[in-house]
């Protein structure tokens, strides 16, 4: 199944990379992504050249918008809760490598899930790590890494790794 959804993925993105991004067409994308996933809310749009990898792992809430050069990895699983923006060359992967006899080549591959809270927004080209959660309503400044596992205070995360500066 895994290997029918990897090219149900690329055979969404080859049907319609061609095609402007305009709201009706990265709806229609969301649309035709949302079969493979296990839950996929309304309004989902999807830039022509985002990358989602994995569709039986995500979990997308009500209007996601995920925008250019988007890649989206799943290992663990991935929650988008309701109205989430994913900007432009952001990296969300719910897998890491472990170091093995001096390598990490060859570790074990470690999947833990990732939670973007309701409302919130990951800025162009933010990257967040597997097992983190990101609080509702917040948002991760442009070029940041957030490795934090568990915060709940809304507000404006930024740096590298990201930390809290201003609560909403």
């Amino acid at each position: 199944m895994k290997k029918f959804l990897l090219l149900y993925s690329w055979f969404v993105w080859m049907i319609t990379f061609f095609m402007p991004d305009s709201k009706l067409t990265m709806r229609l994308r969301g649309f035709l992504y949302s079969f493979g996933m296990p839950k996929c809310g309304k309004n989902f749009q999807v830039s022509s050249s985002a990358k989602l990898i994995g569709l039986d792992k995500l979990f997308f809430g009500n209007n996601v918008f995920i925008a250019s050069n988007v890649t989206i990895n799943s290992g663990g699983k991935i929650y988008l809760k309701d109205d989430v923006m994913i900007g432009i060359g952001s990296v969300i992967v719910a897998g890491n490598h472990t170091l093995d006899n001096g390598s990490y080549r060859f570790g074990h591959r470690c999947e833990r899930d990732i939670t973007i809270g309701s409302g919130s927004w990951i800025a162009a080209n933010c990257t967040l790590v597997a097992g983190v959660k990101f609080p509702d309503s917040s948002l991760l400044a442009a070029n940041s890494v957030y490795v934090t596992k568990n915060n709940k205070t809304a507000g404006v995360y930024g740096g590298v790794p990201a930390k809290l500066l201003n609560k909403n």
